[in-house]
This record gives structure tokens, sequence and C-alpha cells, in this order.
């Protein structure tokens, strides 16, 4: 599962507490993350660098090490974190993510060359207006973006994400794919200007970026972003534009994400904004981009429509084991960012009726709500046997937690090819 590092006092601040160790850990567990190892920033150089470990001076930062679940993406950062604790310890309400009104004529648009289609067929794009960064969120934005890439991008093989500062550029922007001796520009951190061809062999000394040179660099064409005066955007996805570099000092930031897989583009690009709105001048609301295709077709991102799943109360309290009521579960649900209310269906059984926000794209089956609603009722509340009165009462049935016989098996079978020098992926 991904580790995140945050600065424990820079986290504490966005909790509105201070928490001993011991306390802070206690919470993650009960919001279902884990509080891995507590180190400092100069600690963790020196490891990297298998330098001889130093006594630790009051001064150093604190880091704490943070393992999340897998396909919680907006928890990949300080920001996400700090915000889905609030919600789980009641100090904050959910918040509500908003398009800006604007006129489809008044849009920023980003127009699809049909080029595209042989490398990298999709882009979304969206705007955060009125940002304001500080070194801490500066580092959070730019670490979101490295994690999101080595997550749900695959090593940015299905998504890449370009980030830009907007006073810098003149829409609308065009998606291209060109030969790669046609592309010129000045990339983010170096003083001169490359072709794209003379970029693929530069890179290859470079130990972050030679990882990904294989996804283009064996097509004739290559994924370029140009603004209205022909400025490059990007090299998608190796490499941004120095033009549009983003600074302390950027108050608007373009951002696009080029992808071979549509879905998980639209699930990036609301990680990043969602995330990062609540620094912007207009809390949680994000300007849209009309994207458009040479077909003629078009669509509006970011999308942030909220989907409603209903779910059987009998199927939450049967498969937790534990008799909870509809008021319980609605508020448990809650906790975990997952607006809910009771319904109650035509043969007058009970039924939840949960509003999916778009940061929960972890949410697809009725399972994963009742996976939460396990996890804020406490792990440790749920004993080894219990009656679910709530759902059988007639037969009074017992419901075990242990593992089903096949995940006991795969168990064995997982430590004995470990025992025989296999490694699991």
């Amino acid at each position: 599962m991904p580790t995140i590092s945050v600065g424990r006092d820079r986290l504490f601040v966005a909790l509105g507490k201070t928490y001993t160790q011991e306390e802070f850990e206690d919470l993650c567990f009960r919001f279902g993350i884990e509080l891995d190892d507590v180190t400092t920033e100069k600690a963790i150089i020196r490891k990297e660098k298998h330098l001889e470990e130093e006594e630790t001076s009051e001064d150093e930062e604190v880091i704490y090490k943070i393992e999340i679940p897998a396909n919680r993406y907006d928890l990949l950062c300080l920001e996400g974190i700090a915000q889905a604790l609030r919600i789980f310890s009641g100090q904050q309400e959910m918040p509500k993510y908003n398009v800006a009104n604007i006129s489809r004529e008044s849009m920023i648009k980003m127009l699809v060359k049909p080029e595209t289609a042989s490398i990298r067929p999709y882009v979304v794009c969206a705007v955060l207006r009125g940002i304001t960064f500080d070194e801490g969120s500066y580092n959070s934005f730019i670490d979101l973006q490295d994690k999101l890439h080595q997550n749900i991008c695959c090593r940015r093989t299905l998504v890449a994400i370009g980030t830009h500062d907007l006073d810098t550029l003149h829409g609308p922007f065009t998606y291209e794919a060109l030969p790669p001796s046609s592309i010129n520009f000045v990339p983010l951190k170096q003083g001169k200007n490359f072709r794209a061809d003379e970029l693929m062999e530069f890179y290859k000394s470079d130990l972050k970026l030679k990882k990904f040179l294989h996804i283009i660099e064996s097509s004739p064409v290559f994924p370029v972003i140009y603004d209205s005066n022909r400025t490059v955007l990007s090299l998608p996805p190796i490499i941004n534009s120095a033009h549009s570099a983003i600074t302390l000092k950027t108050k608007n930031v373009f951002i696009e994400c080029t992808a071979t897989d549509l879905t998980k583009a639209k699930i990036v690009l609301n990680t990043m904004v969602t995330t990062f709105s609540e620094h912007c001048e207009r809390k949680f609301e994000i300007e849209p981009v009309e994207v458009t295709y040479s077909d003629g077709k078009s669509y509006i991102c970011p999308d942030l429509s909220v989907y409603s799943m209903k779910v059987s109360l009998s199927y939450i309290t049967g498969a937790i084991g534990v008799p909870l009521d509809a008021v319980k579960v609605t508020s448990l649900l809650n906790r975990m960012q997952l607006s809910a209310v009771q319904s109650v269906s035509g043969d007058n059984s009970s039924d939840i009726t949960v509003s999916v926000p778009p940061t929960r794209s972890d949410v697809l089956h009725p399972c994963d709500v009742m996976e939460d609603v396990a996890i804020a009722y406490g792990y440790n509340n749920i004993k080894d046997i219990a009656i679910a009165k709530g759902y059988n009462i007639s037969k009074g049935r017992a419901v075990s937690l242990r593992p089903l016989p096949l995940e006991e098996f795969s168990h064995l079978v997982r430590l004995e090819m470990a025992m025989c020098g296999f490694t699991e992926v």
C-alpha cells in the first residue's frame, strides 16, 4: 500500500489539534490507515544515501509516514488526509464541490487533433482560480502528482499530469501529435531549447525521467500541447515546459491530464482539483474547460457530479454481523465522507441511499459502503461471533468473522511460495 510522508506539525495545524503519537496512531487505526513510521527529513536523506545514522536534534522537523489503502487516491497528500480525519472526528462537514457557473462561450477551450488517437487519445482539463500557495502546500501539490503517477497512473502509462501557470499562457489550447523533430521548447529546469528527439537522448541519463521514455520514444509522433501562440505547455508523459512552470507566486493553475484511459484520467483530474480547491479564493470551486475533438464531439470537465447508490440495511448489518439501525448507519457513513439518508422500499424494508462524492472513486459496490460502516463502527467493537438480531430474529443466526476457507487456503499457499523464494506481485 502507498505510504505518504507529511510534516507532523503542519498536519496538526491542519487538523486543528495537537496529538500525542499514541493518540494519533489510535486515530489513524480507527479511520483505517496506519502510522507506519516516525522520522525526520534529514534521517530520510541519510537513509536514501546510505549514510550512518546520527542523533536527531530537537530542531529537525518530525515526519509522519502514513500508510493508506491503495484505492484511496484522495488520501495521497496532507490536505486529503487532514480533511478526511477532520470529517471523521466531527470537526468539519463534508464540503460540496462546485463547477464554476460560467457560459460555454467564455470557457477555456482544448482542441484535440485526430493524430493523437494513435498514441494518447484522451485529455481532460480544469482550472484552479485564485489559488494561494505557501511552501508546504506547493510541495504537497507536487508530491500529489508524483504519488498519482506512481499509483493510478501506472507510472504515467495510463495518465500523465501537467500543471501550468495559466497567466503565462493564452488559450485556446491544442493537443496534437507531431514528429519529434518538429517539436522545440525549453523543458522544465533546463536553460536551453531542445528538439523532442534530442530530449529523448538527453533524459536517458536522468534517473527519474528515463523510466518514462519507453512510453513514446518508439512512436513516429509525440503528443504535445500548445497554446494559441504555439508556446509548448508539455510533452506528455515526459516533461512540462519551463515557460509555464508553477511557482509560489502562481495564482491561476491550468491542469491537463493526457491519457490512454479516459476513466482514470477523470479520476486523477477530480483528485487534483478537489484536493487543492481548498486553497482557492472561492473554496471548493473549480473552473471548467471544454474539450473538443476533430469529429465535433466535446465534453466539459471536470465532472464533479455526485452519484447515488441504494444499499439494503439488512445487507450492511448482515455482512458486519452487528445489529445497527438506519440512524446509526447513516451517521457512521457521514463520518466516512459518504452522505447517507434512510429510505424505505416498496416491501417496507429499510434502505440507505448513499451519495458518493467525486473524491470517493473507490466506492463502486454496496460492499464498499458496508466496509466504510464497519471501519467507522470500529473493527475492535465487532465480536468474533455476533448474533445479528437485527436481520434474522427468528433464527438468531450467528455470523462468524473467520476468513472464508478459500482465503485460509490461499494464505497457506502464499506462505509456502514465499518460503520457496517466490515474490508475490
